[in-house]
């Protein structure tokens, strides 16, 4: 099924100055000392047969019972940094700011440890803020994580702002088309999927500008 994006009739001079920010990051050139990253999440059910599924045979196809059984939920992160043709994913067991924040961690201290700055676009859900990040860690370190983070927010029904979410689309399609009960084995499968997909340098290449916004969403800006 297709997706719609979501886009308000009338909006106001905040929503579109979020619009311009992230696209005026989505317009900056490459620069491995501050990157632009994307982030976005979804949940997912955990979901097992309850009966164990028919294998494939010559002359007939493998067949599933409708009938399953849920093994809990959880979260999956998206790292993307599109110019670089760069993903990470993880699934955890919640998204909690503790969470968040320990996947902003990885991001600063693993993926990027030697970038002077991150700048991450994402959606405003209140556990992304530099508070979780006091409420991880201990003052000094949250300080140091925050000092090299440049945060960029999409606005409310802005998500196809967010390059993020078109890879989940991508995600979802192509690694999460069938049940998987247990979080170790989805992350196995994440993995298997990031690390083909990074071997490929697939990068985004983001088309829409500033320009094209005062242009195409004129509507969108408050009249003067």
């Amino acid at each position: 099924m297709k997706k719609c994006w979501t886009i308000p009739s009338k909006a106001n001079g905040e929503f579109v100055a979020r619009i311009e920010d992230v696209l005026d990051v989505y317009a900056r050139p490459h620069d491995p000392a501050a990157p632009s990253v994307c982030m976005d999440e979804k949940p997912y059910q955990l979901l097992g047969h309850a009966r164990g599924p028919i294998p494939a045979a010559p002359g007939r196809d493998r067949k599933e019972d409708s009938e399953y059984v849920r093994h809990g939920t959880c979260s999956i992160f998206v790292w993307v940094e599109a110019l670089a043709g760069r993903r990470r994913v993880k699934a955890r067991r919640r998204r909690t700011r503790l969470d968040w924040a320990r996947e902003v961690e990885h991001l600063l201290t693993v993926d990027y440890p030697e970038a002077e700055r991150v700048l991450l676009v994402m959606d405003n859900l209140n556990t992304h803020s530099l508070g979780s990040l006091y409420e991880a860690f201990e003052p000094a370190t949250a300080r140091a994580l925050a000092q090299r983070l440049e945060i960029h927010y999409t606005p409310k029904h802005g998500s196809w702002l967010n390059i993020a979410e078109i890879e989940l689309s991508a995600l979802t399609r192509q690694c999460l088309d069938r049940r998987i009960d247990d979080i170790d084995v989805l992350n196995t499968e994440l993995t298997a999927w990031q690390n083909a997909t990074n071997a490929d340098q697939r990068q985004v290449q983001w088309h829409f500008t500033t320009r094209d916004a005062r242009t195409r969403l004129r509507h969108l800006y408050p009249e003067r």
